[in-house]
């Protein structure tokens, strides 16, 4: 077999010996410790020395002397170690040459050394092309990189306008989710309230139902005979509560057609209230007010009779859970029978609220006819009324023209100066004679007829000197009248 040195094999593939892989560990950390500050614990233990005397014999071999000898070998000194990349580069460089050094040593002629260094510059050489074409390759790979680079950079300037845009489009709707989670969340609240109000009003239901079971265990025998008839009743029970709600429903429509013809009464009554607004303010408003009192009493019967309905149907929906039991288990029909006996109570409680709203609902009727009648009594004052004011117009009208005729011969009989005796010898018989006639017509029918004679106008006698104010007054009242 050929003798085969293990230097040469490792030189072959390339794999170093361990203890030249050691000394790059201890240099490269001792290049690492020497670049930290001045102050560092690490170098302050290079240069320690301890105090003190050694054991006889070869004293150990210390860090220190080791780090010196490797650096004698690499060829290396320790104020190099500041440039950490040309420490790596110096430390594996001196490792080669190192390998080299040893393959050499092993060959025997120096024409053998010359053609093996040839031949390590052949390798190298190689080794330099190879790197320059992959060089060459990776700087074409960077170029298109970098162009994708680019592409990259316009793609994604692109992606992140989209993306704030899809993030203000997130935001809303995060928004609008957050919105509707909580009102999901306030309903699930509410109906979770409710549930638990009813698994509580039901578990105590429960526990009412299984309290009084436990009570009355031993009366089961006894009442199971009882329950057959019992049930009959309640069969004979519902037929009558069927009639009963037969009997309701006609007596809401009945009621339905009595508030719409109280309705008509109420528009009747407004339209003839509304004829007489400006005369009788006071009484339109004491009828406006009843009839609001009328309508406010309707809507609180109108709301009992829906409170009502809705009492029904719960009690309808409590039978129909009864029934239910009492198929399941003849036990809890005591306390059916004790809610029966408290829905008859309430009936009748209904009942008698029903015919006292039905009282009241007939009183309140018989107070709009007893509204309408006083209008139609007061129409009919009010037309007596306006017959009067018009025969009293008649009668104004004819004392002022007696009046101005009077005043016209009082001026007739004052022009004279010198005839003054015989004019106020005359003027009292022309008085005289004119009197009866005032007399008379103060008897006429139309003067009997007027209701009050004491507010009636009055002639002012001849010495009188208020005239044409007088006549100026009475114009007035007469045009008032007209009006």
């Amino acid at each position: 077999m050929d003798k085969i040195r293990n230097e040469q094999i490792r030189g072959t593939v390339k794999v170093e010996q361990f203890g030249d892989k050691a000394r790059e560990a201890r240099l490269r950390w001792f290049g690492h410790v020497l670049r930290r500050n001045s102050g560092d614990i690490g170098q302050r233990m290079l240069e320690m020395e301890l105090l003190g005397r050694r054991r006889r014999g070869r004293p150990q071999r210390r860090f220190m002397d080791v780090v010196k000898v490797d650096m004698e070998m690499v060829g290396v000194k320790a104020e190099e170690a500041v440039d950490r990349a040309r420490w790596r580069q110096m430390i594996c460089c001196g490792k080669e040459i190192t390998l080299l050094m040893q393959t050499l040593n092993t060959l025997s002629t120096p024409e053998e050394k010359l053609a093996g260094l040839c031949k390590k510059y052949a390798e190298l050489l190689e080794e330099n092309r190879n790197t320059q074409k992959q060089m060459r390759a990776l700087q074409k790979k960077q170029t298109q990189l970098i162009q994708e680079k680019d592409h990259l950079r316009n793609e994604h300037s692109k992606a992140i306008l989209a993306r704030s845009k899809l993030e203000s489009l997130c935001r809303e709707l995060q928004r609008h989710n957050r919105t509707l989670k909580e009102d999901g969340v306030q309903r699930a609240r509410q109906e979770e309230e409710k549930r638990k109000e009813v698994t509580s009003h039901f578990q105590v239901t429960l526990n009412d139902i299984q309290a009084q079971m436990e009570q009355h265990n031993e009366r089961n025998a006894s009442l199971r005979q009882e329950n057959m008839e019992l049930a009959e009743k309640l069969k004979k029970l519902i037929e009558q509560y069927e009639l009963r709600e037969e009997h309701i429903d006609k007596v809401f429509k009945h009621k339905d057609l009595q508030q719409q013809l109280v309705d008509a009464k109420l528009h009747q009554a407004q339209a003839l209230l509304k004829d007489s607004e400006d005369r009788h303010q006071k009484e339109k408003e004491f009828l406006l007010k009843e009839a609001a009192e009328s309508q406010r009493m309707y809507e609180l019967m109108k709301q009992q009779e829906v409170h009502l309905k809705q009492q029904l149907s719960l009690y309808t929906e409590k039978f129909e859970e009864f029934q239910n039991t009492l198929s399941k288990s003849n036990e809890v029909f005591t306390t059916f029978k004790q809610e029966m006996e408290k829905m008859t109570k309430k009936i009748k409680k209904l009942e008698k609220e029903t015919t006292m709203y039905r009282s009241r609902w007939e009183s309140s009727n018989k107070a709009l006819l007893e509204m309408a009648e006083e209008k139609t009594l007061r129409d009919k004052e009010l037309e007596s009324l306006q017959v009067k004011v018009q025969r009293l117009e008649k009668l104004c009208r004819a004392l002022q023209i007696e009046r101005n005729e009077l005043s016209k011969k009082v001026q007739g009989l004052s022009k004279p100066e010198d005839d003054g005796q015989g004019v106020d010898s005359g003027g009292a018989t022309e008085a005289e004679s004119q009197q009866p006639a005032i007399d008379s017509e103060e008897g006429s029918p139309a003067h009997r007829n007027s209701p009050e004679p004491e507010t009636a106008p009055t002639t002012c006698a001849q010495a009188c000197h208020c005239g044409p104010e007088l006549e100026a007054e009475a114009q007035r009242e007469v045009c008032s009248g007209q009006d």
